[in-house]
């Protein structure tokens, strides 16, 4: 079967894709890559949350699937909005890799030998809210780019700082110096992050059977439960949110947040339960984020 995988052009988005491609080889398709320019990509230099968000990654590959002009979307999950437009799934979730963020500075120590009022790079409203949970006394400064530049501005001297995935840097193969992993408990990671989300249209029962088997069922568990957190909040990219679900033992454990654009302010929650109640959870940890006075952190975002 020939399939037309649509990807975003970055380094990192065509790896990913190039593994996708790979797993649909070994089960005898016939992919082709096509690279799809994004309005997030035009915009580079502009904060995201001013010009839709997150959104902005993933809607011409939508259209383009929706058009017919390829398959397949290959995005990284935590780029997607909450609700999908109608006639497209979200048809495979392969095995995660690591959904922590890691501190890159410029010269050794981690948190604790940024001086005061450092420069760290961060576009991420979550990493903002985090870092000044930790460290008030910080400079969060705006930063775009793919995972290269911002490395570079970070040894060039732009920053002294900046935060990045660290699933973008082991699928890329980089492992530059002076990075600090940052415990997924204290700074949890964005819905999604680490997760590839396969899309096609709901309508392609032969692709979406071959699609499966590149399916992970622990992925696609913590990732619907990640993503009815999301869901549940009504949140997106002017949000300093955040959901991890992982596995323990037999459970399922989500652990979500919402905070303050200052960090003064974090509201946290934890549920587990089975994998199978995987949606339920995410919506339980919502509701008890809600109780407890997440909507004026929502609000207050949006300058409501």
């Amino acid at each position: 079967m020939k399939v037309r995988l649509g990807t975003r052009g970055s380094r990192l988005a065509v790896v990913q894709c190039e593994q996708v491609a790979a797993g649909l080889r070994a089960h005898g398709a016939d992919p082709e890559i096509v690279v799809i320019r994004t309005t997030g990509d035009r915009l580079a230099q502009v904060a995201l949350a001013e010009f839709g968000g997150k959104a902005l990654f993933v809607k011409e590959i939508e259209e383009a699937l929706l058009a017919g002009h390829v398959d397949v979307g290959v995005h990284s999950l935590k780029d997607m909005p909450a609700a999908l437009p109608a006639g497209l799934v979200l048809a495979a979730f392969p095995a995660r890799e690591d959904p922590a963020d890691v501190l890159l500075t410029r010269r050794p120590g981690g948190w604790d030998a940024l001086p005061r009022g450092a420069r760290v790079g961060t576009s991420s409203l979550r990493r903002r809210a985090l870092m000044l949970a930790r460290r008030p006394d910080l400079r969060p400064e705006p930063i775009r780019g793919n995972v290269e530049t911002r490395m570079e501005k970070v040894t060039g001297g732009a920053y002294e700082a900046t935060i990045l995935a660290a699933a973008g840097l082991r699928r890329l193969g980089l492992a530059p110096a002076h990075l600090t992993p940052l415990p997924v408990e204290e700074f949890v990671p964005a819905v999604g992050q680490g997760i590839l989300a396969i899309e096609a249209r709901e309508a392609d029962r032969e692709l979406l059977e071959l699609l499966g088997r590149l399916d992970d069922t622990r992925s696609r568990s913590e990732a619907q439960a990640e993503r009815a957190l999301l869901g549940g909040l009504g949140a997106d990219c002017h949000t300093p949110m955040a959901g991890h679900a992982r596995h323990e033992g037999s459970l399922l454990v989500l652990t979500g947040i919402v905070a303050g654009l200052d960090g003064t302010t974090v509201l946290r929650a934890r549920v587990a339960g089975r994998p199978a109640e995987a949606a339920a959870l995410g919506a339980a940890a919502a509701g008890d984020l809600m109780a407890r006075g997440a909507k004026a952190l929502l609000d207050a975002s949006h300058g409501g």
